[in-house]
């Protein structure tokens, strides 16, 4: 691994930030292991190198405003944000603020190993002058009125009852739209299908 791979793992709990350090350190990453985001902003060299991967919910400053800070203040390291499952809609607002990806807990450990190294890869990409723009939107164009409001409701961070609720259909008919709508994007993750949404609407 490059010298700049570093995964700055920032988690107040200290069992999850062990785990997951052991987990990277044999995956060959670099880890330093921050207890909050305050400590991390508190040393954080001008230049960031390598990725970030913080808990959502934290005491202080938590994932949202740690990403805005990061961002206030000039750097562009990618985040990766772990969310639990009854936090989609904060999930959704961190892709928007900037976040490369989030994951839901519990993980597979093979599912955070690829997307930090997915974040890694991709960390010099513009998301501006993103490559796949066009061709999401293509797919886009595919879904039928149903499943465009269904990923509307996804993208909006709503659970699948709440998208039942406000379209009058079945959470079991919203769960067929959404596994339609991941099908025709081409989405292996909910982060994924979230991640095109944004970067089809920035560009309008």
């Amino acid at each position: 691994m490059a010298g700049s791979d570093v995964v700055h793992v920032v988690d107040d709990d200290v069992d999850v930030r062990k785990s997951l350090g052991f987990l990277l350190a044999t995956a060959d990453f670099a880890v330093r292991l921050h207890e909050s985001a305050t400590a991390f902003l508190a040393t954080a060299p001008k230049t960031i190198d390598g990725c970030i991967v913080t808990d959502v919910r934290m005491p202080g400053i938590d994932g949202i405003e740690f990403l805005r800070q990061l961002r206030t203040r000039g750097h562009t390291v990618p985040v990766i944000v772990m969310t639990g499952h009854a936090d989609v809609a904060l999930a959704v607002q961190a892709m928007k603020e900037g976040a490369a990806d989030f994951i839901e807990k519990p993980f597979d450990d093979q599912v955070l190993i690829d997307a930090i190294r997915s974040a890694l890869d991709n960390r010099n990409l513009a998301v501006a002058t993103h490559p796949q723009a066009a061709e999401i939107r293509n797919c886009l164009s595919t879904l039928s009125e149903r499943e465009r409001q269904v990923l509307d409701g996804l993208v909006s961070g709503l659970p699948n009852k709440s998208i039942a609720y406000d379209l009058g259909i079945s959470p079991r008919t919203v769960e067929i739209h959404r596994a339609n709508v991941m099908s025709k994007m081409g989405a292996g993750s909910l982060s994924h299908l979230v991640r095109m949404a944004l970067i089809a609407d920035s560009k309008h």
